[in-house]
Parts: C-alpha cells; structure tokens; sequence
C-alpha cells in the first residue's frame, strides 16, 4: 500500500489516499477532484482547469501518466 495526496496527483489539497495500485489512487484522486468541484471549490476547479490546459494532445497526458506512475513506484510501501 502506498499513500500520496490530492496534491501529488496534480489536484489542490493534503488529503491522502492510500492504494496498491497506481490506477486504483488515480481513480480515487480523481473521483475527490470532481465532487470537489461539484462543491465549488475553487482552489480544486484552478487545478482541473491547470492539468487540462496542459493536457491538450494525447502525448501529454501518457507522460504526466508516466510521471505520475513513477512517482506512485518510488514510494515506500
């Protein structure tokens, strides 16, 4: 089991969330974020709009993946 924060995963808070996988923490930061911006929090609606102004062709989004991906493996368990 690993942990990382809403923060690490590109979002806008410390909440923690804690996975075996990297599809199954990205699921949940994910699924946060959007009932956040349900919620209208802004702090979390500036971080959707900054990954998605930066996720404008399919390469980006593999390599923020990847990044993301390779952050979430070098955690401890």
């Amino acid at each position: 089991m690993k942990t990382m924060t809403c923060k690490q995963l590109g979002g806008a808070c410390d909440e923690t969330f804690t996975a075996n996988t990297f599809d199954e923490i990205a699921k949940m930061v994910s699924m946060h974020a959007r009932e956040k911006v349900q919620q209208g929090d802004a702090a979390h609606m500036e971080a959707m709009n900054d990954m998605r102004s930066k996720m404008t062709t399919p390469e980006a989004v593999n390599a923020w993946m990847n990044e993301k991906r390779t952050a979430f493996n070098n955690l401890p368990d």
